[in-house]
């Protein structure tokens, strides 16, 4: 499928000034490139991406509400399935180390303050990518997208002990739960509840983070903030919309698989 010859394109950006600075700089650059919609946080770049569907999305990392990693995983899980997967690019003021995060895990970026020179690079880069991307992604490429944005907050550290007991909290009493007995995990704003057959408790700290340090490889992702334990999956029924929802061992609720593991759960 030949590339569109008026591809578009939203820009999340919370600082107005930097915003209209790139559009600029854009119209300059790409003038065949249709600007959408620009978004000033989180929430709305989210809902513009989503109501668009451009074919580039130009994301701040720092914004209120969510930010541009968020911003993309929550894109890429709920994009629609009869439109090619989006361009990230994100623009940024991390330093030096940050940005070779970003060159391994194959998504552009553009340093803060962008310029005319940098943005050449990357309208190039776009168009290249543009012109060899596929139509619809298949079964497992939107996980697969989902999965690259979120190695690109994977920034090395020291290697941190392993957890194959989780302390969370519940109320003024801490459980200690043994990581085989969970259910699964979900993400929430702050924190990641803990789901057992006995019931839910709550750790401080991300879903990244957490599944990064557990000592088990029995976990597998089915939706952007939900990881299910393997051996607690007794069935996955299809509506008739094509979304399976998964009933789990010890879990009293349905669980909600997003469109991006569908193909996880498809008849072999």
């Amino acid at each position: 499928m030949p590339p569109n010859p008026h591809p578009t394109a939203v820009i999340a950006e919370d600082e107005p000034v930097l915003a209209r600075t790139l559009a600029r700089l854009l119209e300059q650059a790409w003038p065949e490139l249709q600007i959408a919609g620009i978004a000033e946080d989180g929430l709305r770049a989210t809902e513009l991406a989503l109501a668009e569907a451009p074919d580039v999305v130009f994301l701040d990392i720092q914004m209120p509400g969510r930010n541009g990693l968020e911003v993309a995983e929550a894109v890429a899980d709920d994009w629609p399935d009869d439109r090619a997967e989006p361009l990230f690019v994100f623009v940024t003021a991390f330093d030096a180390f940050a940005v070779a995060a970003f060159e391994r895990a194959a998504v552009d970026y553009v340093l803060k303050p962008a310029t005319a020179e940098r943005l050449q690079q990357t309208v190039a880069r776009l168009k290249a990518r543009l012109a060899t991307r596929a139509a619809p992604p298949g079964a497992g490429e939107r996980a697969a997208l989902i999965e690259r944005v979120q190695s690109i907050a994977a920034t090395p550290a020291v290697p941190a002990e392993r957890i194959k007991v989780i302390r969370a909290g519940v109320g003024n009493l801490v459980r200690m739960i043994p990581v085989a007995d969970v259910v699964c995990f979900e993400a929430t704003e702050k924190y990641v509840n803990v789901v057992t057959p006995s019931g839910e408790a709550l750790v401080r700290m991300s879903l990244r983070e957490l599944m990064a340090r557990i000592d088990s490889t029995d976990f597998m992702q089915v939706h952007r903030s939900v990881m299910v334990n393997a051996n607690a999956i007794l069935s996955a029924t299809r509506d008739e919309n094509g979304h399976y929802s998964l009933a789990l061992r010890g879990l009293q609720r349905p669980l909600k698989v997003s469109r991006a593991f569908g193909h996880l759960f498809r008849p072999m």
